[in-house]
């Protein structure tokens, strides 16, 4: 029975310490509080803090967190490394693995399997991807 009493009862949707005030649409005239988006357009990132707040639209149906301004850290450039690992890992949803063609939007690759030219049998439209190369690039 002592193990039962040490026991406490967390909500896990609720982060830090006690339930967090929320805000209505359009009620949080707030000047020190932003979400994530928010900071992200002014620069900045949360760095870890948890949430201060909640925002509220639709009836409680959507909702964004809140964070605060002044505990907030400057945004991390992007390196040249993580920019060739994003390219990487868009190359593998937009390039078909039957005509490897690169395409300017991401593909149906786990309902389909491929293209839909391919799938279909359809000429492809030349301003919607790029052609594959001709020779490969670590050949050399």
């Amino acid at each position: 029975m002592a193990q039962d009493e040490d026991l406490a009862d967390a909500d896990v949707h609720t982060p830090g310490d006690g339930p967090l005030p929320v805000l209505r649409w359009k009620q949080a005239g707030y000047k020190s509080l932003a979400t994530r988006r928010q900071l992200r357009d002014m620069g900045l990132r949360p760095g870890g803090q948890e949430p201060v707040a909640r925002i509220e639209c639709r009836r409680g149906q959507r909702f964004a967190w809140l964070y605060r301004i002044d505990k907030a850290l400057p945004k991390i450039p992007m390196t040249l490394a993580k920019e060739a690992a994003l390219d990487k890992a868009m190359a593998a949803r937009t390039t078909c693995p039957r005509c490897s063609r690169r395409y300017h939007y991401c593909l149906p690759l786990r309902t389909i399997g491929s293209c839909l030219e391919c799938h279909d049998d359809t000429p492809a439209d030349p301003t919607t991807y790029t052609a594959p190369p001709t020779t490969h690039l670590l050949a050399a």
